[in-house]
């Protein structure tokens, strides 16, 4: 008799602690939800006012889907440039983000496999570099990139972003390259192959899921990147999207559904993207967190 009123008890503590569990689940699912209408509250407002005429300053939440102001989209286009812009931003970004990840990778491979004192000095200095805001130097900079003709040019903005992203791309990279087996090293330099055909042809092709994460955040970087690029691209027909697309809405601050459309335009091809490569950012991000 003993032995079944514990059995029986063991079970109502069992259900009590899965529902527990459930509750507990529940819960944590209510808070990403409204984590993530607040975080799409933004776009929502863009929508909605997008679809508005120029007249109407109303604040209502509920987008016109019946009466779409196509015009504003195609003024956007028209007369802000925005295709001009993204052309600019896509050339940016596709060489910032091509630099950051060879380098990075490239430089991160004997940071991570010889674990000298000058190494971890380096790695050290790399940390430090994250740390300090790229406007510090934005008066040195601009001088430096006036006198070799850098200014309103797309090389001397790529080299700019690069210098810029290269720290935490490295930093990334190396906590990678560290989950990687050392033995794959020594295989395939047993087989008479050097430094750089082992890094090229056996650890680059494993470095997909960071490499992911690093073209992820590099390219939403620069593709937003706002500060430095109003600086170092003065010219209008150089402007990247987000100099442009503040400027557009300043001289327009009195339509506001231009400047809406003109920044949900901008927007999209960075939103595509992170929708095909969301898989390999998450694993990138936590990769070589555990061994």
């Amino acid at each position: 008799m003993s032995t079944s009123k514990n059995a029986a008890a063991a079970d109502g503590v069992t259900i009590v602690g899965r529902k527990t569990r459930t509750r507990g689940h529940w819960a944590i699912y209510l808070c990403l939800i409204v984590f993530c209408l607040i975080q799409l509250v933004p776009f929502w407002l863009a929508i909605c006012q997008s679809t508005k005429p120029s007249d109407d300053m109303s604040a209502t939440l509920i987008p016109r889907f019946n009466d779409i102001q196509w015009s504003n989209f195609t003024d956007a286009i028209t007369q802000g440039g925005v295709f001009r812009a993204m052309l600019n931003s896509a050339i940016v970004t596709l060489f910032t983000t091509v630099l950051v990840c060879l380098l990075g990778a490239a430089a991160a491979y004997p940071l991570a496999r010889r674990q000298t004192r000058g190494n971890k000095l380096v790695s050290s200095g790399i940390l430090a570099l994250m740390m300090i805001p790229s406007l510090s130097i934005l008066v040195p900079l601009y001088s430096f990139l006036v006198q070799i003709g850098g200014v309103n040019s797309y090389w001397g903005v790529i080299l700019v972003l690069t210098a810029s992203n290269l720290p935490l791309s490295i930093f990334l990279y190396q906590a990678f390259i560290k989950s990687i087996p050392p033995s794959i090293d020594e295989a395939g330099m047993v087989d008479g192959a050097n430094r750089f055909t082992v890094f090229f042809r056996l650890i680059l092709p494993l470095l997909k899921p960071v490499t992911a994460t690093v073209v992820i955040m590099t390219s939403v970087g620069v593709w937003n990147e706002y500060a430095l690029s109003s600086y170092l691209l003065t010219d209008q027909s150089m402007q990247t999207i987000a100099p442009r697309v503040a400027s557009f809405f300043s001289a327009n601050s009195s339509n506001l559904g231009v400047g809406a459309a003109a920044a949900l335009i901008c927007a999209l091809p960075i939103v595509i993207l992170y929708l095909f490569l969301q898989r390999y950012f998450i694993e990138g991000m936590v990769a070589g967190s555990v061994k």
